[in-house]
């Protein structure tokens, strides 16, 4: 019996790496600096905010999170307290929420209460999901002090997932 459930928790984790493998191959590659990716009409330095005014999507000297999420996603609403807690218990790591596909602000204002986020939130658009080749919610991207692409994935994360990609 015991055999049997470790056999079947092994082919599970195996089909679940080769799953996340899979769904992440049509990101970014990891070692990949943002001044390869960015074009000369996508400006990731002033990107407008939730509130007002504009958020760099570069690292500022930390290592940062760009998560993309969209308010109607479910895994986002599950996933995205373990992002506002490793926030507030790391003072070395950055978290930019980036909101894609939304229809209105109203929208992404009524996410970011309901969850009582703290970190800034842009406002994405077309060429920002194209530019950082989203397919799918949430996605992550984690940047080193020089802006080059240290880790990603997409899904639910935990918040120990999420702190140690970013390691």
């Amino acid at each position: 019996m015991l055999r049997s459930f470790a056999i079947q928790a092994i082919i599970f984790l195996v089909a679940f790496q080769l799953l996340s493998f899979l769904r992440e191959t049509s990101m970014l590659a990891t070692d990949t600096p943002l001044t390869d990716i960015v074009s000369s009409n996508i400006n990731i330095d002033k990107v407008p905010s939730l509130m007002g005014n504009t958020v760099s999507l570069n690292a500022q000297g930390k290592t940062t999170i760009l998560y993309f999420f969209a308010p109607w996603c479910q895994v986002c609403h599950s996933s995205i307290d373990n992002l506002q807690a490793l926030y507030q218990k790391n003072e070395q790591i950055d978290v930019i929420a980036v909101a894609m596909d939304f229809t209105s602000s109203k929208g992404v204002m009524e996410f970011t209460r309901q969850h009582q986020l703290t970190f800034p939130i842009a406002l994405g658009n077309e060429g920002i999901k194209q530019t950082f080749e989203i397919s799918g919610y949430p996605s992550y991207y984690v940047l080193n002090e020089e802006n080059v692409i240290i880790s990603k994935s997409m899904g639910y994360s935990s918040e120990l997932g999420l702190y140690l990609r970013s390691l």
